[in-house]
């Protein structure tokens, strides 16, 4: 009670020491002292209770691939914008927690704000940032519980973030290629000294630096490599090539520090930070604190209904007629399992039909992939189609204008020539697509291809790069539907709608 009455006596935090680089799409939340904390929200394309998203972390250095081996996880957000929601997110802190925001949740009197405060907080036990956590968190609900995002109605909740959620931010999330997301480090077009602080004169000289000075990554996060690196949720694993080993460690910290290497900054590395040293809880001069904001899991009886109705449907090709024999498979386990009055060869005949679940749970994923990709190829060409054939229609036109008339003049056989190139570009380009629009809709058929539509549609929105894509994507699913549904392969009609994009 000490901190919310002194609070009233201290002077309103100037933005620039809690936000140095405002951003429309920022999220900021109050703290004590009139201070504020900002985090960005971190989207994944998928919003079904059990829905979650494959990707890969790790890295391919085979000198720390007992630490940082690349290996397959999956990801899912906290919170949905609305009921129907095609996505959900995770809230991950801008900047790393500064010396000011540290003071405000910690000490009995307000600090006096100061520029110099904007300095990472660094030299804390694990323990201290967890209860630095449990402070905001307290502090939130009881003076400004409204500010917090809810999900099911239920208040989210600050935390260490886990590997996945840091990782999948340091590399850019959605806001990036998937070949830029597996690169070394995110995209830096104005080289690594704009974005991250590193060991060398021409960076942090060895000094730690104040936060949010350079440029932000992709998803508009400030430092994920470099000046400290930054406490982890979870205890340090090594790896085992696909997976992660049964041991638990000490804590992780993940990214670079002010002492790094330039070479060595990359977003998968990762440490081990003991819990304790000789004699007391281990700290680090080097590693600093960035909070995540996440929600529970199940936050209600229609919560875990829905849970439990979308589990039992796992893996048993429910609603999926491509899965017909495996499905039978499933319910043939399950039907004979049941029957059985041995209790031991019930136990297997169970555990069998949990392996086929989960086999065809794996095969599931795999494909809704491949179904991704494939709509991202589909979409890529009607962009090609609409140029080519654009180019066609002016050579055309020009070709007309000069060389229709009785007498032609000495560069109408030049410009035959190129007009018959662009036609049999085009003719190859339109069978092409054909070919990849008719195997993708005879080999997953419109329910699953219709599945992955709005998922296709938020990767490529949240993603500045790809965001343009997503008229030709829907014009594409438009052409493929029109086969799904008369089954003619029509290319001049489908090119004509490529061409009709705006």
């Amino acid at each position: 009670m000490t901190l919310i009455s002194l609070q009233t006596f201290a002077a309103a935090w100037e933005e620039k020491l809690y936000n140095p680089m405002p951003d429309a799409e920022d999220v900021v939340l109050p703290m004590p002292c009139d201070g504020a904390m900002v985090f960005r929200k971190v989207y994944i394309p998928l919003a079904g209770p059990l829905d979650d998203y494959p990707i890969n972390i790790g890295g391919d250095n085979a000198e720390y691939g007992y630490v940082e081996q690349t290996h397959p996880a999956f990801i899912a957000g906290s919170f949905t914008t609305e009921k129907n929601a095609k996505s959900r997110y995770y809230l991950l802190a801008k900047y790393e927690m500064t010396v000011l925001q540290y003071s405000a949740l910690t000490q009995a009197e307000c600090p006096a704000p100061s520029n110099k405060q904007r300095l990472p907080v660094v030299s804390l036990s694990w323990i201290q940032a967890m209860e630095a956590a449990d402070k905001y968190n307290i502090w939130l609900r009881e003076n400004a519980a409204d500010k917090l995002p809810k999900e099911d109605g239920v208040a989210g909740f600050l935390r260490l973030p886990t590997e996945v959620e840091w990782e999948f931010a340091a590399r850019g999330g959605l806001n990036v290629s998937t070949a830029e997301f597996r690169d070394l480090r995110y995209p830096m077009p104005e080289g690594v000294n704009a974005y991250e602080w590193f060991a060398g004169t021409q960076s942090a000289s060895g000094q730690l630096q104040l936060s949010g000075l350079l440029k932000p990554n992709p998803l508009g996060l400030h430092d994920m490599l470099g000046n400290v690196d930054e406490m982890m949720f979870e205890p340090f694993r090594l790896n085992k090539l696909d997976r992660q080993h049964g041991q638990a460690g000490g804590y992780v910290v993940r990214g670079g520090d002010f002492r790094t290497a330039q070479g060595e900054l990359r977003s998968s590395l990762r440490k081990e930070r003991n819990y304790y040293d000789a004699k007391a809880a281990a700290t680090s001069k080097t590693t600093g604190v960035r909070l995540a904001l996440a929600s529970s899991t199940l936050t209600s009886r229609e919560r875990v209904s829905s849970i439990e109705t979308s589990w039992k449907k796992l893996g048993t090709g429910s609603g999926d007629a491509s899965q017909g024999e495996d499905k039978s498979a499933v319910q043939a386990l399950g039907t004979l399992a049941s029957g059985v009055a041995d209790e031991a060869l019930k136990e297997k005949l169970k555990a069998l039909e949990n392996q086929l679940r989960a086999s065809n749970q794996q095969q599931e994923e795999t494909r809704d992939q491949a179904i991704r990709a494939s709509l991202n190829l589909g979409a890529f060409l009607c962009t090609k189609m609409l140029d080519d054939g654009k180019y066609l229609d002016f050579l055309q036109k020009n070709y007309e204008l000069n060389c229709s008339a009785a007498e032609q003049d000495a560069s109408c056989p030049m410009r035959k020539g190129k007009l018959d190139e662009q036609k049999d570009r085009l003719h190859k380009l339109s069978r092409y697509y054909a070919s990849s629009l008719v195997d993708s809709a005879t080999l997953y058929g419109e329910p699953l291809l219709a599945r992955q539509i709005p998922v296709m549609g938020e990767i490529i929105s949240r993603n500045e790069q790809l965001k343009d894509l997503k008229p030709y994507l829907q014009t594409h699913w438009v052409n493929q539907q029109a086969f799904l549904k008369t089954q003619k392969i029509d290319t001049d009609a489908w090119l004509n709608r490529c061409k009709a994009v705006q």
